[in-house]
Order: structure tokens, then C-alpha cells, then sequence
């Protein structure tokens, strides 16, 4: 059996006494796309920056590409988010006063590995060439989300983690941005992991997982 992109063993999180969520395991294979589902307030997001390592957790392992994300430290973690993650996020998170392309080559540029060239291809694989001199207050949601994408994937990250990426858009250009999204990490063969309420997107997935109290439940893989 291959090594999996990522291995996470009864992972547990508590606020005091209160449990975030409990017993989840998960194993995700390079290039899968997972999608996590469940009521408001079961500990989706929660899980999500644990699993990117923004969080900590109280018991339990996260493994990528054999890496104990638990015994790193805080700089460590951050190189590795760096070189390995991309993270979509629901409310964009690009930055104002930087134009498209600038948005998109941040994370080259914090690795010191600048690369319009790069960043013209990520702008035209999401739909948005010659878009690059732009301001993001010019563009649309749909717009916005894409740049998203493209800065979560332009320094070929091997995990992809999108928190409710389409939350904030209307039905067509939801389905829209995850055909980008879906495409471009099927592309890149990043191993993928969604937290989405939308039964649309999940049903996009190789595999739907539901969170609940009792941890993380697999359901039926879509048709």
C-alpha cells in the first residue's frame, strides 16, 4: 500500500472540557478528493485548521507524506504550510492594495521563488488572464475566489484544503469555481479536502464524510 498524502489517527479537540470534535480518522490519498460535511457547529472548520496545522488539537496524530505535523514547532509548521499547502478560504483573503497577479505570486514570493511565467499560467488555467494588472475591488466574487485558487495552487502544493469555498457565491458561479477547483487539483495532483454545507459540491467528491459527535462517519461515495 502507498504512503498516504494524509493520516490522521483519533484526532481529538477540546476547549477545557468542552469537545470541538472527537475520534476522527482519516486517511487520503495523493490526488482524492474528500469531502467533509455536517451540521453547523460540529467542529468542520475546527478540524480544518488542525489539519492545516493553524490549530492545535489535544490528542491524537496528523501525518503528511509520513510528517508528524504534532512534533513541529510554530516556525517549522509555517515552512511547511508553506512549501506543501494551499488553503482556500470562504471569505478570499486576498489582499486589497496588491493587484491579481501580486495576490496570486505571494506565495511564490515567500519561498523566494518569484515566477510571473507561473503566475500567468495559474491566472489562465482559473479563467482569468490578462486580469492581472486589476485591483481585487474590481473584481466579482466569482472573480475573487478564483484568485483564491490560483494563489492556493500556484506553488504546487501536494495538500489542498478549501473551507466553504463557494459559501459566499451564487449557485451558478459556485458550480462554476468548483469545476476550476476540482480541475486544478486533479491537474497539480494535490490530494484535496473540502468543508462544505453545499450537497453540490460534496457530491463532486470521491468520498463524503460526515462529522458528527461520534467522529468522522464515511457515507456513500457519490455517483
Amino acid at each position: 500500500m502507498t504512503q498516504p498524502s494524509l493520516l490522521v489517527q483519533n484526532l481529538h479537540k477540546r476547549y477545557g472540557d468542552t469537545p470541538v470534535f472527537s475520534r476522527v480518522n482519516l486517511r487520503v490519498e495523493p490526488g482524492e478528493f474528500i469531502a467533509i460535511v455536517g451540521e453547523s457547529g460540529v467542529g468542520k472548520s475546527s478540524l480544518l485548521n488542525c489539519l492545516a496545522a493553524l490549530d492545535d488539537w489535544s490528542d491524537g496524530t496528523i501525518t503528511h507524506n509520513g510528517l508528524d505535523l504534532g512534533g513541529l514547532t510554530e516556525t517549522q509548521r509555517a515552512h511547511w504550510r508553506r512549501e506543501q499547502l494551499g488553503f482556500v478560504f470562504q471569505a478570499f483573503h486576498v489582499l486589497p492594495h496588491l493587484d491579481v497577479a501580486q495576490n496570486v505570486g505571494l506565495p511564490l514570493l515567500l519561498l523566494t521563488r518569484p515566477d510571473p511565467a507561473r503566475v500567468a499560467q495559474m491566472l489562465e488555467a482559473v479563467g482569468l488572464g490578462g486580469l492581472g494588472e486589476r485591483l481585487p475591488a474590481q473584481l466579482s466574487g466569482g472573480q475573487l475566489q478564483r484568485v483564491a485558487i490560483a494563489r492556493a495552487l500556484v506553488h504546487r502544493p501536494s495538500l489542498l484544503l478549501a473551507d466553504e469555498p463557494t459559501g459566499n457565491l451564487d449557485p451558478s458561479t459556485a458550480r462554476q469555481v468548483m469545476s476550476v477547483l476540482q480541475q486544478q487539483a486533479q491537474d497539480s495532483g494535490a490530494a484535496l479536502i473540502l468543508v462544505t454545507h453545499s450537497e453540490a459540491a460534496a457530491a463532486r467528491a470521491h468520498r463524503v464524510l460526515h462529522l458528527t459527535s461520534e467522529g468522522l462517519l464515511a457515507s456513500q461515495t457519490p455517483a
